[in-house]
């Protein structure tokens, strides 16, 4: 789960972690008040999306009047903003943070990532913040510092100010280096976090520390933990299908192919794309039904995919444990025939009452393509879509 920018600064603010005064507004009405309740000669507009390279787009903008906060507000509230994360359809703006000016000396980027291979949360930082900290990651990643922290010891202050050190912050701002970076430390640990960002952190004319932006995603299989977290969802941010999902308890992920798949377990879906792949097409979605789908899971599933208007094929790739292929087969002949399927299927079931799941799909009736493995169904299905 992702949330806004102004959102992860309320977070921030909780644990200790100096941020610019700033409020969010859904009207150019409300930002204008915003300015002028911050007061102050200069304010910053910043488009609220969850997603990186705003400034890069227009989505950021510098006022100097509050006519200038006016005018920006309009062209940023309500257009369609696209970045490098957003993709070619972008994301419109629907809301904006009015936030005082800081007179900047520095930035730096600061972020923490949970490395699964070491087992701790991995702490990076880099002299070079700011829009092109992923031209550095590509370019020069010898200026970004790593360390892995012992989650039984924390961040000690000596990690946290060699951390301050190696990035360049002078000596007499250590203090402040070490507030900041214990806070994000235990914010992503107590919030459970799976990314934390501060880009730009920033050293400030006057010598202060602050953190002039701030991204968080959440570990979603944790939100039940955290209410105060999931308060801070904005629906309008997310794919109407992958909310209609989570409706059903279905594990569903849009992407940009046109080959459905329906799977049940993660690790079978995520190597059902990669054959997918190898054999020339392109999926459509991730989509994991669950260990134990009801035919009307496996109905709801086929109607998600079917709204997807470049579906050309679906695969349907089950291993019969818990589930048994037979009650797979039923929910995708019945679920076939609610939704008029349209597009060319291919079925490859495996395990627990094989034979009767496949005599289901074989008496049906309906135009069902039958995989003997998954080389076989990957093959039938990505040359069934190109036939389309």
């Amino acid at each position: 789960m992702k949330i806004h920018e102004y959102q992860g600064k309320e977070i921030l603010r909780q644990f200790g972690v100096p941020t610019p005064r700033g409020t969010a507004c859904f009207s150019v009405d409300e930002a204008v008040a915003a300015a002028r309740q911050l007061g102050g000669s200069v304010w910053v507009v910043k488009a609220q999306i969850h997603a990186g390279g705003r400034g890069k787009s227009g989505g950021v903008k510098v006022a100097k009047s509050l006519d200038e906060v006016r005018s920006a507000a309009q062209q940023i509230l309500g257009m369609q903003l696209v970045t490098h994360q957003t993709g070619k359809e972008g994301q419109k703006v629907r809301r904006l943070l009015i936030e005082e000016g800081a007179q900047i000396s520095k930035e730096f980027y600061l972020g923490m990532v949970i490395d699964r291979s070491k087992q701790r949360v991995a702490l990076m930082a880099s002299s070079e913040g700011g829009m092109d900290i992923e031209e550095v990651a590509a370019h020069t990643p010898e200026k970004i510092h790593k360390l892995w922290v012992d989650p039984a010891a924390g961040l000690t202050g000596a990690e946290a100010d060699e951390i301050a050190r190696k990035i360049g912050l002078p000596a007499a701002a250590f203090d402040q280096a070490r507030a900041v970076l214990q806070g994000l430390y235990r914010a992503f640990v107590e919030k459970d976090a799976m990314l934390a960002e501060i880009n730009p952190l920033v050293l400030t004319g006057d010598g202060r520390v602050i953190a002039l932006d701030a991204k968080f995603n959440f570990d979603s299989n944790a939100l039940y933990r955290h209410p105060e977290v999931v308060a801070y969802r904005d629906l309008d941010e997310e794919d109407p299908a992958e909310i209609e999902a989570s409706k059903f308890d279905l594990s569903y992920i849009s992407l940009d192919g046109d080959i459905g798949c329906l799977v049940n377990g993660a690790g079978l879906a995520m190597a059902t794309m990669d054959i997918i792949k190898l054999y020339g097409g392109n999926p459509a979605n991730f989509l994991d039904v669950g260990g134990g789908a009801s035919k009307e899971k496996v109905t709801e599933a086929f109607k998600l995919m079917l709204k997807n208007p470049k579906l050309k094929a679906i695969l349907v790739n089950i291993f019969g444990g818990i589930m048994k292929c037979d009650v797979i087969a039923e929910g995708v002949v019945a679920a076939a025939r609610e939704v008029h399927l349209s597009v060319p299927l291919v079925v490859r079931l495996e395990g627990t009452n094989v034979e009767l799941g496949k005599k289901i799909l074989a008496e049906s009736g309906l135009p069902i393509i039958s995989g003997s493995d998954m080389a076989d169904a990957a093959q039938k299905v990505v040359a069934a879509a190109k036939d389309m």
